[in-house]
C-alpha cells in the first residue's frame, strides 16, 4: 500500500512541475501587435474574412479526401484476408467500392468535376 500511494504522490508531483515549468515557459514577455495577431498564411487580417472562395476547389478536395481515405480502409483489409474467410472480404471490398464509384458517378453527372462551366 506504501508503494501504491508513494507512486501516487510521485506522478502527481512529476505532473504538477511540468505544469509549472510549462507555464513559466510559455510566458510572453515582448508584446508586439504583429506577434499577438493572427498568422494567416501572409494576408492581412484586418481585411474582411468574406473573400470568395472556390466551390470547386473544396468539392475536389472533398472527392480526393474521400479516395484517400478509401485506401487507407481497403489496405488493412487486404492484410487482414489472410485469416479470414476470402469471400467475405471480397464481398464487402466489392460492395465499398461500389457505393464509393456510385457516388463518383452521381457527382460526374451533376458537374462537379467540370471545372469550368
Amino acid at each position: 500500500m506504501l508503494m501504491v500511494m508513494s507512486s501516487m504522490m510521485m506522478a502527481m508531483i512529476i505532473s504538477i512541475a511540468l505544469m509549472v515549468m510549462c507555464t513559466v515557459i510559455s510566458k510572453s514577455s515582448i508584446v508586439d501587435r504583429e506577434k499577438m495577431s493572427p498568422f494567416e498564411c501572409g494576408f492581412d487580417p484586418m481585411n474582411s474574412s468574406r473573400s470568395p472562395f472556390s466551390i470547386q476547389f473544396f468539392l475536389i478536395a472533398v472527392l480526393f479526401l474521400i479516395f484517400d481515405i478509401e485506401i487507407a480502409i481497403i489496405l488493412p483489409i487486404i492484410i487482414t484476408m489472410k485469416w479470414n474467410l476470402t469471400s467475405t472480404w471480397i464481398l464487402t471490398i466489392t460492395f465499398f467500392i461500389f457505393i464509393l464509384t456510385m457516388g463518383l458517378y452521381y457527382e460526374w453527372n451533376n458537374g462537379v468535376l467540370e471545372w469550368s462551366k
